[in-house]
């Protein structure tokens, strides 16, 4: 491992205006790269209908359905060339599926281990009905208008689904999501949350009873890896072991030295950027960091250096958990909600301990139990190898569930997967187990290779979550605001208070809702003291259509809009 970790993700896609970098030019014997990426250049230039450097789903059926493959081979071409889900191709991965569809014609299968072994001697083009081959050739290749167009009703004959999301409940025409409109997921999602959903989060101040409104940073935002633990066990030299480098600022010693949240980020030069500048640029996705006064943002700051890892995702460096109870009351933040609040936005949490440290502070039990409610699916448990002297003596012996200390701060009835890790594998440590050391690396480094691919699962699966968590929190303001007579508005807030856990059922009876999608209800009354309820505006049933529609309507068919399009 080492610095090469990030040559695994694919390459940064290139400027939309320009032609991309020339590249070196093969063996001989087989076409130049350079001149063969002139040719790929000319057509994807002639497949990009809308001229915006992005070859969406319907220009790319029309386009590769010339090379004859069938669809089920197309379908697994895009699959490997869309690999993030962006909904479209940029140049460099229009080129990768030119060279699957072009080993699909020679070997009748999609296998990437054939292309990555066929990649440094080069691939010849495709051959495409209609369009000329030899890369050294004069650029004659027919217009995109030109290209065959899918067949008759595939493209007049939407489904129910889609019918629906263009049509109003009345059969009245409403703007829909198109590929105009957004050429990615990310930006479909925005579009529905800043004009169905955060207008009334506004409203109803969903920001404050849940997290904060979204910004533009939130959605643009690259996967995240969160790396939580007590102090000196390693977060900052692992993150340093997959950087290849040190990142700006980090400090590792056998002492407590990192005593601060860091992002380390991608960027052209290497910088320290403070907190109280981070949380004031919108384009960022750490505005909502602001709630935690300026205790934590002197506490946090973002490290950016030039990474290959670090353009496809980022990582955080957190404090160690404290075990002293002087040492916890000290912190001038909440640092249990602060890692939650991280915790929620991750694509990966890796929890180090050291099996040495017996020792479970409050601090790390609550931590433990704040990633227990957010997300358990994503959490990754990382231990150091025990000596030679207490570990097994055969491989097949050695396990990967860690200590039953170890698992303590995160009870659940499926416990989080476990490595054990060693950086670098060691045979003084346990030279019989060697061979497990290199099987859990190799599977931990599988999990953070595949972040870019389930990223944009989980940004759906967020966003989704949010929006029904807002739908209810919409439906219990709009029934208490309900509540509020003209006059005594101060004592019928104060008994809708005393018993919010009846208004509570009322509005799951009244809406057939599940009660385990409430909020607690303790935590809601007490935010809700703070509001007056009578300022609140009245919920109307459109209100509520809009939400509903952005969940049944208008999500579903910008996914669909979006996805592989030969999987149906």
């Amino acid at each position: 491992m080492g610095s090469g970790v990030g040559a695994v993700f694919p390459a940064a896609p290139p400027g939309a205006a320009t032609p991309p970098p020339p590249l070196v030019s093969s063996a001989a014997g087989t076409p130049s790269k350079l001149v063969a990426q002139e040719l790929y250049w000319r057509w994807f230039q002639m497949a990009d209908t809308d001229r915006d450097g992005r070859l969406t789903g319907a220009d790319a059926v029309r386009f590769f359905e010339r090379s004859g493959l069938a669809r089920e081979l197309l379908a697994k071409v895009w699959a490997n060339s869309d690999h993030k889900r962006q909904g479209f191709l940029d140049f460099h991965a229009f080129v990768r599926a030119l060279e699957l569809v072009s080993l699909a014609q020679s070997t009748g299968e999609v296998s990437m281990d054939t292309y990555a072994n066929m990649q440094s001697a080069g691939i010849e083009p495709p051959r495409l009905r209609g369009l000329e081959t030899d890369p050294a050739a004069p650029a004659t290749a027919p217009h995109a208008s030109a290209l065959p167009r899918r067949p008759a009703g595939a493209e007049s004959s939407p489904s129910p689904a889609s019918a629906a999301a263009m049509f109003g409940r009345k059969g009245k025409r409403r703007a829909a999501l198109s590929t105009k409109d957004c050429t990615s997921i990310t930006e479909g999602l925005k579009k529905i949350y800043f004009h169905k959903i955060r207008p009334l989060e506004e409203s109803y101040k969903f920001g404050h009873f849940f997290s904060p409104l979204l910004s533009e940073g939130d959605f643009e935002a690259k996967p995240s890896v969160l790396l939580l633990g007590q102090y000196s066990t390693g977060k900052s030299t692992f993150i340093k072991y997959l950087l290849g480098r040190d990142y700006p600022g980090i400090h590792i010693g056998p002492e407590p030295t990192t005593d601060r949240f860091v992002v380390v980020m991608h960027g052209p030069d290497e910088r320290r950027t403070p907190g109280n500048t981070l949380v004031v640029q919108p384009d960022k996705p750490f505005t909502g960091l602001a709630q935690f006064g300026s205790g934590f943002l002197s506490k946090f700051e973002c490290a950016q250096c030039d990474n290959r890892l670090l353009e496809e995702v980022t990582l955080v460096d957190t404090p160690g958990v404290l075990s002293g109870e002087k040492q916890r009351i000290e912190r001038s933040y909440d640092f249990i909600q602060v890692c939650g609040w991280f915790a929620a936005r991750c694509d990966l949490i890796l929890l180090l301990f050291d099996p040495y440290k017996l020792d479970i502070s409050d601090e790390f039990k609550a931590v433990g139990g704040v990633l227990r409610r957010l997300l358990l699916h994503l959490l990754r448990c990382l231990a150091p190898p025990l000596p030679h002297h207490l570990a097994p003596t055969a491989p097949h012996h050695t396990t990967t569930t860690p200590p039953r200390h170890a698992t303590a701060p995160v009870p659940a009835t499926a416990p989080p997967r476990s490595f054990n890790a060693s950086q670098p594998i060691r045979d003084d440590v346990n030279p019989t187990g060697r061979a497990l050391f290199e099987k859990e690396q190799e599977d931990l480094l599988h999990d953070l290779y595949d972040i870019p691919a389930r990223s944009c699962d989980r940004r759906i699966n967020e966003f989704v979550k949010r929006v029904r968590a807002a739908k209810i929190h919409f439906l219990i303001m709009g029934h208490l605001r309900k509540q509020i007579p003209y006059f005594g508005q101060k004592k019928a807030q104060e008994k809708l208070l005393e018993n919010l856990a009846q208004e509570f059922q009322h509005v799951q009876r009244e809406f057939h809702l599940h009660p385990g999608d409430f909020p607690d209800v303790e935590r809601y009354r007490e935010i809700l003291s703070a509001f007056d309820l009578s300022r609140f505006p009245k919920l109307d049933k459109a209100m509520i259509r809009q939400v509903d529609d952005a969940l049944s309507l208008d999500i579903p068919a910008l996914v669909r809009q979006m996805d592989n399009p030969w999987s149906s």
